[in-house]
């Protein structure tokens, strides 16, 4: 091209090839160096070729440039050249993808001599024969003027060969090497002719396409480093490559042919090396085309069985599968929707698939088989959709739809539902979710959700709802009475009868709920805007509820009553679900305190109630721990003599203020927490220790402890707890009474039995408090061991007024009497109480007419006295017509607290 000069040109066309086939052996190196897969030995093997080349060049111009003389016309140089292919080769043996079967390695070996077969017979018939005779009568530069095309036939053959067949990874690369070994052979190939090698001189344009094969190879690794495209499916182009690939050995073969045609053609005599290569490659194809028949006949065999197979799993599955064309219209439906869906498949086929959809369901499957089809199939190859498909076994409505899920796939265009019926499933969370929200017993909503309907209903979520909602919180009285006598199977009976009645009671658009045991609830929507009419209508529908549960219940023992407590709370603006039923709740405890069976509104001093109780008992815990309390004891005199018997423990709670709180006060708040258990602790202990230093002191009079059935069945007060307290303060078991206060139904008389059976074996005492208070009195009479009985106060407090309660009164002390128990009378406030009492045969007595509550200093002072004067006559005066004496104007029901 006229540029440069002959210096520049003889300088690049030698040392210049060398840098850059350098250049491509140092690349592949540090490319190799950075590779961590298996195709770092090709590239390993391209960075030796390329270094032969560079050698080569670099030894060519130590002679041109360097020596000044021309190069031998065999020298070290040709060596190296000689090895640029067969490390070349080689590397592509590795990139290519290796057959799988040994039919496969035996066709590739085939398909490279086909290929080299007629390569050589074509450039023997055009060039190297004449070469061969060129190069006169040595064999040594015979055959190294020949090895530099044969060689370069050979890396041809494979790279034709191995064009189709290379490994998909780094693609990009491998092309590119593959196009930089190909340009460097054909630049090899032109100078094998004699004509272009006899004016061959370095600068021309065969060292520019050397230049540009090394250069080409240098740039080859690092093609395939930039982020890669996603893979897309097969085109249309890969198709044509697979039919090239299947076709290169025939084409192979044609070449070879149409060397051999050329000779003759020409009128030349068929050489012999064209001949033995031709023949070579017709064998060669023959073979070929025979393994490759019998390789067919076994895929064909493969093939079928595994259809066979694939038909048998899709005829015998349990799944229902069908293709769907894209239209939507059904192409293939197995043979197990006759069993799944009752519906004949050959029936199925040619209709559309959304003609079997729910109507409900249709909008949301298409719209997700719409977004499946839009997504990337690499990142969502299968999608999964349940919906509900016509059933061809509908006996009721319910049984018209079965619950399917199907995994969908893409198939020609199409889809792939492969469904299995999953109805019982379905049915069986729903159950599972039922379950969850509602009471198994009566099956009204539970807890849970009828709180999140009131909160709903709050909220103004639910239809009919006008923002101003009731709710009612209903306790049956008396249920615990109905599991005691009649159990538990006919209080469950109870239970869903009440539940059944609660539901019937209310409107259509109200909420009736169990929330455990025997509480319920109601929510009432929709009750009117305006306060007065709202609350009259609540409480209407609480009344007519009330009346209901009321009525008796028949139960397989028989008929059995309980009444019910109802508690009624409004919603209020800003108020939450917890407060509102915190509310009602509230409500329903003051119906229940009321007597029972009523109907409560809720008003805001009942949760000050509330708080204050809970203020108290918190108090009490803190004054427990403190050592606020005191211990006061009143006199048990015996009303003929006036001689103190015995005196009674009384708990009084002076507050860090200096305020004496009387039982009255406290006791009802300890009764609610489990401060009523640490308080009968430390009464027992501390009534015991004052005992035992009266004792000590000479005062032998027996103390008694009134004490909770509950407290004296409690764990941590057992038997021997007692009689060790007694030995650690060294008080003989028999200066202890321990009074049983009250009745609580929810104790086990058996159980009650058993314990005090074993106090008095120890020689403790036994007073049942509150006689005559009630059935539950009588009933602990016949069943428990005491030695005395405490007359209940309201027996006494009236019986000089009242003739009637005169002879209950007598009636109950000749009781005692024939028991041959012992009796006291409490709250003796008044001379003619002490007159009539004794005239009954009462012989004890305690109150207001002998003594009070007393600290431990006048306790002493009394005992040491030994007693108080007594009434020996009822004063004329005070006797009425009827023989019973009058009331004194002057008496005192309360008992006073002397100061501590």
């Amino acid at each position: 091209m006229g540029w440069g000069s002959p210096e520049v040109a003889l300088v690049m066309g030698d040392f210049g090839l060398s840098a850059a086939a350098a250049t491509a052996t140092v690349s592949s190196l540090v490319y190799a160096r950075t590779v961590t897969s298996g195709q770092r030995p090709a590239w390993l093997l391209f960075a030796m070729s390329s270094a032969m080349v560079a050698l080569g060049n670099g030894i060519w111009g130590w002679y041109e440039v360097v020596l000044r003389r021309p190069v031998p016309q065999t020298s070290a140089a040709d060596f190296c050249f000689l090895m640029f292919a067969p490390p070349a080769i080689v590397g592509l043996l590795v990139l290519a993808k290796r057959p799988v079967t040994r039919a496969g390695w035996v066709c590739l070996v085939l398909d490279a001599s086909l290929i080299g077969g007629s390569l050589l017979t074509l450039s023997w018939s055009l060039a190297l024969a004449r070469a061969a005779e060129t190069d006169g009568p040595s064999t040594a530069r015979t055959a190294l003027s020949l090895a530099y095309p044969l060689l370069d036939i050979v890396l041809v053959s494979m790279v034709l060969a191995l064009h189709f067949r290379r490994s998909a990874a780094n693609r990009a690369a491998v092309n590119t090497a593959i196009a930089a070994l190909a340009l460097t052979v054909l630049c090899d190939a032109l100078f094998t002719s004699p004509i272009l090698r006899e004016h061959y001189r370095s600068g021309q344009i065969l060292d520019a396409g050397w230049f540009a094969g090394s250069m080409l190879m240098a740039y080859a690794p690092w093609v395939g480093t930039r982020e890669q495209p996603p893979r897309r499916t097969p085109s249309p182009t890969r198709k044509v490559t697979g039919s090239l690939t299947a076709l290169t050995p025939y084409l192979a073969a044609a070449v070879c042919t149409l060397g051999i045609l050329y000779n003759v053609i020409n009128g030349e005599k068929c050489d012999r090396v064209v001949l033995f290569t031709g023949c070579t490659v017709v064998l060669a194809l023959v073979l070929r085309q025979g393994i490759m028949l019998l390789d067919n006949i076994s895929l064909t065999q493969e093939l079928a069985q595994k259809e066979n197979h694939f038909r048998s799993l899709v005829q015998g599955s349990s799944d229902v599968i069908m293709i769907a064309a894209p239209t939507g219209v059904l192409r293939y439906v197995s043979p197990a929707a006759q069993g799944v869906y009752g519906r004949d498949p050959e029936e199925l086929v040619g209709t559309e698939l959304a003609a079997h959809i729910h109507p409900d369901d249709l909008g949301r499957v298409v719209h997700e088989v719409r977004r499946f089809l839009a997504a990337p199939p690499g990142d969502e190859p299968v999608t999964r959709i349940e919906c509900r498909i016509r059933s061809g076994h509908a006996r009721t409505a319910q049984d018209c739809w079965l619950n399917v899920e199907s995994s969908v796939n893409r198939y020609q265009g199409g889809l792939i539902f492969n469904s299995r019926d999953v109805t019982e499933r379905v049915r069986l969370q729903a159950q599972l979710q039922h379950n969850a929200s509602h009471d198994p017993l009566t099956d009204l909503p539970n807890r849970a959700l009828f709180t999140e309907r009131v909160g709903k209903a709050l909220r103004g979520r639910r239809a009919g709802d006008d923002g101003h909602a009731a709710l009612l919180y209903v306790d049956l009285d008396g249920f615990k009475a109905v599991n005691d006598t009649v159990g538990h199977q006919a209080g469950d009976e109870l239970l869903v009868q009440a539940a059944r009645r609660l539901r019937d009671s209310l409107r259509s658009g109200d909420t009736a709920a169990r929330l455990g045991g025997d509480e319920f609830a109601a929510l009432i929507c929709g009750a009117g805007a305006d306060r007065g009419q709202r609350e009259d209508r609540v409480h209407d529908i609480a009344d007519r509820l009330r009346a209901a549960l009321s009525e008796p219940y028949r139960v397989e023992s028989g008929e059995v009553r309980v009444a019910a407590s109802i508690g009624i709370a409004f919603a209020e603006p800003g108020v939450t679900p917890s407060e509102l039923m915190r509310n009602a709740d509230l409500a329903m405890y003051r119906a229940k305190q009321a007597g029972k069976g009523r109907v409560e509104m809720y008003a805001p001093q009942m949760q000050a109630d509330v708080v204050r109780r809970t203020e108290l008992a918190a108090r009490l815990r803190r004054a427990v721990h403190d050592g606020e309390f005191t211990l006061l004891h009143q006199p048990v005199v015996e009303l003929d003599s006036g001689v103190i018997t015995a005196v009674e423990a009384q708990a009084r709670w002076r507050s860090a203020q200096g305020i004496l709180f009387t039982p009255a006060e406290f006791l009802r708040a300890a009764e609610d927490t489990d401060r009523s258990l640490e308080l009968g602790r430390w009464l027992l202990e501390e009534a015991v220790g004052q005992a035992a230093l009266r004792y000590g002191a000479g005062h032998r009079v027996p103390v008694a402890v009134r004490l909770s059935a509950r407290r004296l069945l409690h764990r941590d007060l057992p038997v021997t707890g007692i009689e060790s307290m007694l030995t650690r303060h060294e008080l003989p078991p028999g200066c202890l009474v321990l009074e049983l206060a009250g009745g609580d139904p929810r104790i086990a008389l058996d159980e009650l039995e058993r314990r005090l059976t074993a106090l008095r074996r120890v020689g403790v005492s036994i007073s049942l408090g509150g006689f005559g208070g009630g059935y539950a009195a009588l009933t602990a009479l016949r069943r428990l061991p005491v030695d005395l009985v405490k007359l209940d106060r309201s027996f006494v407090e009236g019986v000089v007024e009242s003739a009637r309660l005169h002879k209950i009164t007598r009636g109950l002390l000749r009781i005692a009497a024939d028991l041959g128990i012992r009796s006291v009378a409490e709250g003796v406030d008044r001379p003619e109480q002490v007159l009539v009492l004794r005239d009954m045969g009462c012989t004890h007595g305690q109150g207001m007419a002998f003594s009070g509550p007393l600290d431990e200093q006048r306790l002493r002072g009394s005992l040491t006295r030994g007693g108080y004067p007594v009434p020996q006559e009822t004063p004329r005066e005070q006797v009425s017509s009827n023989g019973l004496p009058l009331p004194s104007r002057g008496s005192n029901n309360e008992t006073r607290v002397p100061p501590a």
